[in-house]
């Protein structure tokens, strides 16, 4: 489900032309961004930081809030064990992955995210990226293992405790439905893949963190998503239109255009039996 931002958001004007708008454009990787700022933003989040237990699984996305509660650059694209990446389902090679990263009471913490899920409480929170998400908040994570790799691994546990868990997801990568998506893939069903031979397990419990709920949580803006993609750079742009005071809306660009130029993520090294070598 949408992080439910309500308690954020300034109210608007009733009437629209009261309301002062303007249109902001967020590549791939500024939207990385502007998530990662937003999930650190959460109360659920900023209260675990202060005491309790953080976990950040593995992931391009998550590597971005790694980055900023470490405040220092991560090799983002070794960031991840499953990629998408060369146009093709890819692995990453094991020996140069980073990650994942255990926060007990806000500091890095020298022990596996295993353990450390062990320990969960309800208010606890763990961080895992999604490779989808559809218009009512399901997000769907590709997974190549047999057993569902990571999110296969800590949504049981965090389920059955009550345990956050929060996926941070560009609306770059919205479809339809993920529950049709889920039903049509299967690490044994496909004939043929490009690349890596992947199922799909939908996730509908979860509180997903999109830009326009980085947004809410950082600024008050209502945002609405009205387009995506482009090209020589800004293929898989997401186009955003805000709406609000002028001071709130102004607090969103000015915000936007602070994350503007955020460098793409490179391919990293690939496993080669997926990297069509």
């Amino acid at each position: 489900m949408f992080y439910d931002t309500t308690s954020f958001k300034e109210k608007l004007a009733e009437n629209r032309d009261q309301r002062t708008h303007a249109l902001v454009v967020l590549t791939p990787s500024e939207s990385k961004r502007l998530i990662a700022k937003g999930v650190l933003a959460l109360p659920e989040v900023r209260g675990v930081l202060r005491k309790g237990l953080f976990v950040v699984s593995r992931g391009v996305t998550p590597s971005y809030i790694a980055e900023e509660l470490l405040n220092t650059t991560l090799s983002k694209e070794n960031c991840a064990a499953g990629i998408i990446a060369d146009g093709r389902l890819a692995v990453t090679v094991p020996e140069g992955r980073l990650g994942p990263w255990v926060f007990r009471d806000g500091k890095l913490a020298e022990v596996s995210a295993e353990t450390a899920l062990k320990e969960f409480t309800a208010t606890d929170v763990s961080i895992k990226g999604a490779n989808a998400i559809d218009p009512m908040g399901n997000a769907g994570v590709l997974v190549q293992s047999d057993s569902g790799g990571t999110i296969g691994a800590i949504w049981p546990l965090l389920s059955s405790r009550g345990s956050y868990l929060v996926q941070p997801v560009s609306l770059e990568r919205l479809i339809p439905s993920v529950i049709e998506a889920s039903s049509k893939c299967g690490n044994r069903l496909f004939k043929r893949t490009m690349g890596a031979m992947v199922g799909f397990i939908p996730i509908v419990n979860s509180l997903v963190v999109t830009e326009i709920q980085a947004l809410a949580a950082l600024t008050g803006v209502s945002a609405t998503h009205v387009a995506s993609g482009g090209i020589g750079g800004s293929e898989g742009c997401v186009i955003l239109a805000l709406e609000g005071s002028e001071n709130t809306v102004t607090r969103a660009y000015r915000l936007v255009e602070s994350i503007k130029g955020e460098p793409p993520v490179p391919a990293p090294a690939l496993v080669p039996a997926f990297a069509g070598v």
